[in-house]
This record gives structure tokens, sequence and C-alpha cells, in this order.
């Protein structure tokens, strides 16, 4: 009996023991404030996450190749194993594994459209961030006090905060980086060589072109006086010259009057106006034919010979190259052009045939919502969070935007200043600036304020270029005081709006290009318009007043404006 009692009391010191270990083996380590919970099993273990993300052919396939991703690993003691697709096919590939129920514990450089993020916080698949933003997300939240409209612009319409945003300032209200998209460069070098004048009118560009068309110099047939990439807005579209018949056109064909209506940018006459302007070009042979149905590529490879009298895309660097630095070229109230090397310049705002100069300001902002998700698999919520959160600290947000230093494998985009704790942009030395940042960033969620310039990082050298432009160039012309915000619908409107965009959009671009290449837009105008309000516009247009107006109630709380 005395040993069956010594058995059975070995046994309970074991279990008392056992659990004893069990307890004390789980604890919390804090790397740079990151707390995260440790495996009981092995105390030197680290969290591990399963996160989706694309890659592009630039980058390596596992992305924990990548300098700054191992240095985050370094930093927050959490190692991630990556789901990668490739960046061409993830959003396919994403919905196929979202479907199957198999999911990730958070999708990074999500890619997600305000309808994904709706429906899947609807059926639960990603869940509200409110309260882990609160309790786990310091330099988020820091973020959002800084800059409370940001608050307005990322919350749901039930009122919740489902996704991340990538923020990138810079500039704000009129001297926005984005309020112009498609800025038109001309070749400045052949109108000297003409004996030409920057043009100031629309009448002006006709002659240029014309000359352009005669003289040919590019030499053996290839001149070729204008380009495009036939869109609606896009930043290869020749909507800029829009501007100087009236309201003009942005991407989103949406425009605000500074009573605050929304209008449709191609139903007004000075659309018309401008149709019939841009076929009097075509008529002339003034336009390149290839500009109705040529990619990307062919335009590059046209704008890399130099055939191009004028063209438009956001950055000549990516086209035409760049042989100017990119730095501010042009002086309190001189000019442009301002002693510069490169042969193609900005073209400045052209006044109509009624004298009228406009500059359209696009809807664009430096704001994407949907770039990172947590999903309802996830047991390291916290963990997870803190990983997360450290994207938003303000020397780690500009190297996930665009790119790092000591990386002694490539061009680095960075030095770090360790005297004054900042980053400090490094000469392009004629590097496209798209080429290097995606070899080196990571994208994601993210935020680089304008405070943030002359105290974390510099101004990067081409954003300050462009700003220039915008700021000299640009901003003297814009009428609007008001852009469309980029406004959360509720899942039933933005529904009823994609359905609508889907054969509203495409009827006006098909329209646009007929009327350019055969004219009879006067005489088929009425048609036109009514076959817009069959198409749904009268309803697109009172959604997105309604929209607006709820909006700027809301922004106006934050006392910011843009």
């Amino acid at each position: 009996m005395k040993s069956q009692w010594r058995s059975l009391i070995a046994i309970f010191l074991t279990v008392i023991l056992t659990l004893t270990l069990i307890m004390t083996g789980c604890g919390t380590i804090k790397n740079s404030g990151t707390n995260v919970t440790q495996n009981a099993k092995n105390p030197d273990a680290k969290i591990t996450l399963r996160i989706m993300i694309p890659v592009s052919t630039l980058e390596p396939p596992d992305p924990n190749e990548k300098l700054i991703f191992k240095r985050w690993e370094k930093k927050t003691g959490i190692h991630v194993n990556w789901i990668t697709f490739p960046s061409d096919s993830f959003a396919e590939k994403r919905n196929l594994a979202l479907a199957s129920g198999d999911l990730p514990d958070a999708i990074f450089n999500a890619g997600l459209s305000d309808s994904d993020i709706l429906k899947l916080a609807k059926d639960g698949t990603i869940i509200p961030l409110d309260d882990i933003i609160e309790k786990y997300m310091p330099n988020f939240k820091k973020v959002l006090q800084e800059r409370p409209i940001y608050k307005a612009l990322i919350t749901a319409p039930d009122g919740h905060i489902y996704s991340l945003p990538w923020i990138e300032e810079l500039g704000w209200g009129k001297e926005l980086i984005h309020s112009v998209n498609d800025i038109p460069w001309i070749n400045v070098e052949w109108l000297q060589k003409l004996g030409l004048k920057m043009p100031e009118t629309t009448d002006d560009l006709l002659n240029v072109l014309r000359a352009f068309k005669k003289y040919d110099p590019a030499g053996g047939g290839k001149t070729i006086p204008m380009s495009f990439i036939n869109s609606l807005g896009g930043n290869e579209d020749l909507s800029f010259l829009f501007g100087s018949f009236g309201l003009g056109m942005n991407w989103a064909l949406t425009l605000v009057s500074n009573d605050g209506k929304v209008t449709f940018a191609a139903s007004n006459d000075g659309y018309k106006e401008a149709v019939k302007f841009v076929h009097e070009l075509y008529k002339e042979g003034l336009i390149d034919p290839d500009a109705f149905t040529q990619d990307w590529n062919t335009y590059v490879a046209k704008g890399k010979e130099g055939r191009y009298g004028l063209y438009f895309t956001w950055d000549k660097g990516n086209v035409t190259g760049m042989k100017d630095k990119y730095e501010p070229a042009l002086e309190e109230g001189k000019k442009w052009p301002n002693d510069l090397k490169d042969p193609y310049q900005p073209l400045p705002p052209l006044k109509g045939p009624n004298g009228w100069i406009n500059v359209t300001r696009s809807s664009g902002m430096g704001l994407d919502r949907g770039r990172f998700v947590i999903t309802k698999a996830d047991k390291n919520i916290e963990a997870t969070a803190r990983w997360i959160d450290y994207a938003y600290d303000p020397l780690q947000s500009p190297q996930n935007n665009w790119g790092t230093y000591g990386d002694t494998t490539q061009q680095n985009v960075f030095e770090f200043d360790t005297k004054n704790n900042m980053l400090r942009h490094l000469p392009l030395n004629g590097t496209s600036p798209a080429e290097i940042r995606s070899k080196t960033s990571v994208g994601g969620p993210l935020a680089v304020l304008d405070s943030y310039y002359g105290k974390y990082v510099t101004l990067p050298d081409d954003a300050h270029w462009r700003l220039d432009i915008i700021k000299h160039l640009y901003t003297p012309y814009m009428k609007s005081e008001n852009i469309y915000p980029p406004a959360f619908f509720t899942y039933e409107h933005l529904q009823r709006i994609s359905a609508i965009e889907a054969d509203l959009f495409p009827y006006v671009l098909r329209k646009r290009t007929e009327w350019i290449i055969n004219g009879k837009i006067d005489q088929e105008w009425d048609s036109y318009l009514k076959e817009l309000n069959r198409l749904g516009l009268q309803e697109w247009l009172k959604i997105k007043q309604d929209e607006y107006n709820r909006y700027m109630k809301t922004i106006a709380k934050t006392e910011n404006k843009w």
C-alpha cells in the first residue's frame, strides 16, 4: 500500500512540475517595443506568420531575400512564411485562394478594391481593425492623429476600418503631385531647329505640329508630330489639351464645380469642341496612327528613338529618357524652360479659341485603402498588428515606398545619415525611378507625410522636379477649387457605379475615337447625350453627388483640405 501511495505522490508531483514548467515557459520578449509571444516548447522560437504577397519578375522569388524584409524580421523578431503569386495574375490567384478557405494570416500589397474589402468584410473573411489599431499600432495611430482626414477616408460606410492604407504625401491641394498625371512633353530642340516659339495657344500648337510634319526633324520620315495612348484620362492620354476648351477631363470623368456640383466630363460643350480640335489634328496627319491601338512598350520604343514632337506621360524619363537632372529647374518669375539640356520639356497650358486657359485637376490622391488586411484565420493578431505597425515607422515607410540603403548587390535609393538619423536620397545617375524602386522597395501599407521631409527623409529628386513643374507651370491655371474625393461608397452603390461604368465608359471612349478619326460630332451629339442617359448617367451623377455631399461634411470635421 505504501508503495502505491509513493507512486501516486510521484505522479502528482510530476504533473505539478510539468504544469509549472509549461506556465513559466510562456513569456514575452521585447524587441524595439514589439512584444511577441514565445513558443512554450521552444522559448527561443520566433512567431511565424503566413502572409500572401504578389511578386514581380524584377524581385527575388522569396521576399525574405529582400534586404528590407531581412531587417524587418530582425527588428520585430517575427518571421514570415510568404505565400507568393506572380504580380500579373495576383488578383485572380488571391481570389481563388480566399475562396478555397485556405486563408493566410494576412495579405500584403493586397490590391483590394473597395468592393473587395466590403465583400470580404461582410462574409467575415477579413476582420475589423479598429480595436487592433488602438491597442497595438502606435505608429499608425500617430499618422491618424497628425492627419485625421485619413481616418475618415479609410473608414467603411458601416463605421469600421477593415484595411490598412498606403499614404504618400507629395504636395497638397492644387500643388499635389497627382494634380496633373498626363503632362504634355514637347520637343524644344525641334522648336529651336525650326525657328519656332513655344506654343501659347491651340492655334500655335496646330501650326507647330504642321511644321514638325512638313520638315521631318527626326529624319527619314520618322517624325511623329504627336502621339498618345488612347484612354480616358490616363497618364499617356491627350486629355490635358481638353482644358483649353472648357472644364476638361480626367481619368475618373468626374469634375466638381466651385459650387460643389458634380458633372460628367464627357458631356459638356467644351468636351465637344476639344474633340473637334483633335479631329482637325488627325485629319491633317499630325497624330500617330498607332495612338488608338499601341501598348506601353510600343509607345516607349518610339520615344526612345526620339521620334515624338509632342507626347504625354507622367515622367518623361520613362519614355524618352532624362538628360536633365531631376532637380528644380524653374526660378520664380522665369518662363519655362530655364537653361535645360533635355530636348523634351513640359508644354505650358494653352489658350483656347475663346481665350480660355484651364488645367483640369486629376481626382488622384496619394492614398490606396486596400494594401493590407488580416483574415479570420490569424491566431497571432497582436503579433501581426505589431509587425505591420513597423511599416508605419517614419524611417521605415520611406524605405518601403522607394527602396533602402546599404545594399551591396545593387544600386541604392538612400544613404543613411547616422548623425541626423534620417534617410537621404541618392542621385539616380540616369536610372529610371520606376526601375530602381521596383527592385528594392516592398510597397505595402505605409505613410510618408509632408512633415517627414527634412526630418526623417529628403524629398525625392524626381518628385521635387515634378512638383516644381506643377507649382510654377500648371497650378496658376487650375480653375477648379474642388476635386472629387476618394469616397468609400456603400457596397450597393459600388455595384451600381461599376455596372453603369462598365457600359458608359467604353461607349464614351468608342465615340471619342470615332469622332477623332471620322468627325461628325456635331451631327451625333444629341443622340450621344441620349445614349449616355440610357446607359445610366443620371443615376451615376446622383450617387456621386450624394456621396460627395456626405463626404464633404465628414471631411470638414477634420479641418483638412486638398
